[in-house]
């Protein structure tokens, strides 16, 4: 019976309607073959030197011939893959796979070569054995040696078994770190070294014009009772001029024993201003916590990081036989053999108005620190060798030890500490700042204390330590 439908038989006998599918063409199958590697010689590659037309050695192309369909590919973490079908010419960019098929790379692409060479400055041809198929492939360069099992990319020679070789050799001692950053920091000219003559002494604070006149007086008027004493037989003015030198000698051991003292006492009880309201040119004391600038310090003994102002010094005591510590030296005191005292710039949050300041304490200001120490230690003969870090730090400073009966005594303002800051403030540019004054400050005359008055030049500093002072007799 005739239909207007066509219809066709199948090849299990059945009719079904519709015209006979055409006969497809079987696509080859290709398979990928894990490759060793290479070293990176494009010519002696194999497959990936036909991805840049380049003829290979000892061993024919093999091809599949076009494809139509989409190009699909199948890689693995081992770096082996195969190409199906045209490739664009941007393939070349893939180079880390190898490609089967016809290929037409871009001829501006440059060839680039790596891997082992021999003595003539040529590549070293390697075989790594026939392929899956019977096909021989020839490969190029060694083999790399076998990674540490890190992972990590290494620089340097490797061993045998290919992990870093490990060199050995003279390292640096701590103390040339140590010296050189003590001498980074005292030739620094952000930081200000400070001297023994920027400290609170009596004599200087006494004007040498009135120190030999009072001599002169006590002079004359001794010369004058003992002629008077010879020659009437009256000592009264002889008694009178003894009483009063014995009272001024008072006065003077008294202010020189007490002064610090005292003028410890006159800037806690100077009062504090206010940041925001203080006028331009105004002396002032602020108190608040302190921050670091761009330089930040470190002490020299303790190795306290992150300080605006750090004191070290080194004194030594003198007995009958004993060697002077410094010129002005007396025996049976303590004098100063070594000292080192910076300060550099810092930041200071007033407590009162919140407001920040820079105070200029660097740059070779003129600065009067009035800081407690945080740590004597007390050195002897007896217990020299007890005290490795202080014999290090006396040897890296080029100091002898000896038989001598030393003491050291570290003081520092590290950061977040509480200070109290005396100077000028100076508005810039809407920077607030603390520099020194153009004139010395007066504490005047403390009568009840029987103190004398003395002066207070640049910036005064003032850090109470919050914890006791630490003895520690090593």
């Amino acid at each position: 019976m005739g239909s207007r439908f066509p219809s066709h038989q199948l090849s299990n006998g059945l009719f079904v309607s519709g015209r006979p599918e055409q006969p497809k063409e079987k696509l080859p199958t290709m398979s990928s073959v894990a490759m060793p590697y290479t070293g990176g010689d494009i010519k002696k590659s194999g497959e990936l030197g036909k991805m840049f037309d380049i003829p290979t050695d000892g061993s024919k192309s093999r091809k599949s011939g076009p494809l139509n369909n989409a190009p699909s590919r199948t890689g693995s973490f081992a770096g082996t893959a195969s190409h199906s079908g045209p490739i664009m010419q941007n393939a070349a960019a893939r180079s880390l796979y190898t490609t089967s098929g016809n290929i037409s790379a871009s001829a501006s692409m440059k060839k680039t070569n790596s891997g082992p060479l021999n003595k003539h400055g040529e590549p070293i041809k390697k075989s790594s054995g026939p392929q899956s198929g019977g096909v021989p492939r020839q490969n190029s360069g060694s083999v790399p040696p076998v990674l540490p099992t890190t992972g990590l990319i290494t620089s340097g020679p490797l061993n045998s078994s290919g992990a870093p070789r490990k060199v050995s050799g003279p390292l640096e001692h701590t103390g040339s770190i140590n010296k050189a950053h003590s001498f980074s920091v005292a030739h620094n000219p952000a930081v200000t070294n400070l001297t023994p003559d920027d400290e609170y002494s009596f004599r200087r604070n006494i004007p040498k014009p009135i120190l030999w006149s009072v001599i002169l007086i006590f002079v004359m008027g001794v010369i004058a009772g003992g002629f008077i004493l010879g020659a009437v037989r009256n000592a009264i003015l002889l008694i009178v001029v003894v009483v009063l030198f014995g009272v001024v000698a008072a006065l003077f051991t008294w202010n020189s024993c007490r002064g610090r003292k005292a003028i410890v006492g006159f800037i806690s009880h100077y009062p504090d201003a206010e940041l925001r309201t203080a006028k331009n040119g105004q002396f002032v004391k602020v108190s608040g916590v302190v921050t670091c600038g761009n330089v930040p310090l470190e002490s020299s003994f303790q190795k306290v990081p992150r300080c605006v102002y750090t004191s070290t010094s080194l004194y030594e005591y003198r007995a009958w036989d004993s060697r002077a510590a410094n010129p002005e030296h007396h025996r049976f005191t303590w004098g100063l053999r070594s000292a080192e005292r910076h300060v550099a710039d810092f930041y200071i949050s007033d407590f009162q108005s919140g407001l920040r300041a820079l105070v200029k304490t660097g740059y070779g200001a003129r600065v009067t620190p009035y800081v407690d120490d945080s740590v004597v230690i007390d050195f002897n003969a007896a217990n020299k060798d007890t005290s490795p870090h202080f014999l290090q730090w006396l040897g890296e400073r080029k100091l002898s030890s000896d038989d001598r009966i030393m003491q050291l005594k570290e003081g520092y303002i590290k950061e977040g500490s509480t200070v109290s800051v005396m100077g000028v403030v100076q508005r810039n540019d809407n920077v607030l700042m603390i520099v020194p004054p153009a004139e010395p400050l007066s504490t005047g005359c403390q009568w009840a204390k029987c103190i004398f008055p003395a002066t207070l030049e640049g910036i005064v500093l003032r850090c109470e330590d919050a914890s006791k002072i630490d003895v520690i007799p090593v």
